[in-house]
């Protein structure tokens, strides 16, 4: 059955919509139409704020009434006949079918949710955490056009431990800045090749390299080279190998991975970087993330348990 195209879309602003811009507001609320398709809506005066025609770098204040008028009139918009907003535009989403593991929450705070993420299980996309998150928060939070809440940062999908997702805008801006900052303690786990005798502070250049999906040194003058910074600290030795705890100051992806195979210590089972064998793969985890004082969340420490297989020494746990 053909859906009759709409005349009219109204739409209310909500808190973590205030100060957006009205453009981006409706490339958020609007998925079906291209940008260009917005544009034209905004030159023809076809999206009213509070009754009159908006500008896109119009700044929009919570409870503020946008309506986009004379959608089935006019020309195309977005490729939709006789310029209807596409209704999936404006339906939600199909459901997305959740994988099959559990949410195992370690703190939640009106702005954040921390995660204990588990090794093998992506972060986002299709059968991930992230839809894990969403199932868990439906109904929750309140509307919003143009906030979703999701991963604040990356962890790889062998990767387990803490992993934060914003559940306000404010809440994603706060850590956003944190880690730019590098504010925030973050401190992993790894299960090295090899004796790690003291403390050490790896210092790289590394570059990205985005077709083999891998991170290596390079020289400091390359484009995309970046600086990595990593402390180290012996914890146990055991087999032949370590159990470190690795402390980063930078946020490069692979960071921890690149940097243990550059320093001799490639962690044990990570293959891609010349680790040996280890039944079920590497062993790196994301431990601790503590907050600075002077933060809504003030000094606060959240700690993720290791999985099973790897049991801390007495006195770690």
């Amino acid at each position: 059955m053909r859906i009759k195209p709409e005349k009219k879309v109204t739409m209310t602003a909500a808190a973590d919509d205030d100060g957006r811009r009205l453009d981006r507001i409706l490339r958020k609320s609007l998925p079906g139409l291209s940008l260009s398709a917005i544009h034209r809506l905004l030159r023809q005066g076809r999206v009213l704020v509070n009754g009159k025609p908006g500008r896109g770098n119009a700044r929009i204040t919570s409870g503020e009434r946008i309506v986009i008028e004379n959608c089935a009139a006019g020309g195309a918009v977005g490729g939709a006949v006789g310029g209807a907003v596409p209704p999936a535009a404006r339906l939600p989403a199909e459901p997305v079918e959740a994988p099959e593991a559990d949410l195992e929450i370690l703190w939640e705070t009106e702005d954040l949710l921390f995660i204990n993420k588990p090794s093998g299980l992506a972060a986002h996309g299709y059968r991930s955490l992230d839809t894990l998150v969403q199932t868990y928060l439906a109904g929750k939070l309140p509307p919003s056009l143009s906030f979703k809440p999701g991963p604040l940062h990356r962890l790889d999908k062998p990767t387990s431990g803490v992993i934060v997702f914003s559940k306000t805008l404010a809440g994603a801006r706060r850590f956003s800045n944190l880690l730019r900052e590098g504010r925030l303690v973050k401190q992993y786990l790894a299960l090295a090749e090899g004796r790690v005798e003291t403390m050490e502070t790896w210092e790289d250049t590394l570059q990205r390299d985005k077709n083999r999906r891998k991170t290596s040194p390079s020289a400091g003058n390359r484009s995309g080279a970046r600086t990595a910074v990593t402390v180290v600290r012996p914890l146990t030795f055991m087999a032949g190998r370590t159990l470190i705890l690795a402390e980063i100051h930078t946020g490069l992806t692979h960071q921890i991975r690149a940097q243990a195979a550059a320093h001799g210590h490639p962690l044990a089972g990570d293959r891609k970087y010349g680790g040996g064998f280890q039944p079920g793969g590497f062993f790196l985890h994301a431990w601790i993330l503590r907050f600075p004082q002077d933060t809504p969340e003030a000094g606060l420490s959240v700690t993720a348990p290791p999985p099973e297989r790897f049991r801390l020494p007495a006195g770690l746990s």
